[in-house]
C-alpha cells in the first residue's frame, strides 16, 4: 500500500495583455505644400482624398493632429516613413508618435 497523496491538476491561464497603442501625430509646417502633406497621409495611411484633406488642414488650423493609433512599432515605422519622405524632398514635415493614454 503506498502513501501517495493526489492533488488535483491546476489550469494555469496566461493573460495576454493587448499591446499599449501610440498615436501617430502631424505636426504642422509653415513650409511643406499641403499637397504633398495630402499625398503622404494618403500614401503611408492608406487615407482617401477627403480623409487626407481633413487631417492636414485640422493640423494646419491647430498646429497638431492625431493621423492613426497603432501598436508602438507600427506607429514609429510609419511615422520615420512619412517624415522621411518629406526629407526626401527637402520638407520640414514631421510625423512624432507618443503613447495613447
Amino acid at each position: 500500500m503506498s502513501n501517495t497523496v493526489s492533488r488535483p491538476r491546476t489550469k494555469v491561464r496566461v493573460a495576454t495583455e493587448r499591446p499599449k497603442l501610440h498615436k501617430v501625430i502631424l505636426v504642422n509646417d509653415d513650409f511643406t505644400p499641403r499637397e504633398f502633406v495630402v499625398q503622404v497621409l494618403k500614401a503611408e495611411f492608406r487615407m482617401n482624398e477627403n480623409q487626407a484633406y481633413r487631417v492636414m488642414i485640422t493640423a494646419h488650423k491647430r498646429g497638431v493632429c492625431v493621423v492613426a493609433v497603432f501598436t508602438r512599432d507600427v506607429a514609429e515605422t510609419k511615422a520615420t516613413r512619412a517624415t522621411d519622405a518629406g526629407r526626401a524632398k527637402g520638407y520640414p514635415l514631421l510625423f512624432t508618435t507618443e503613447p495613447e493614454e
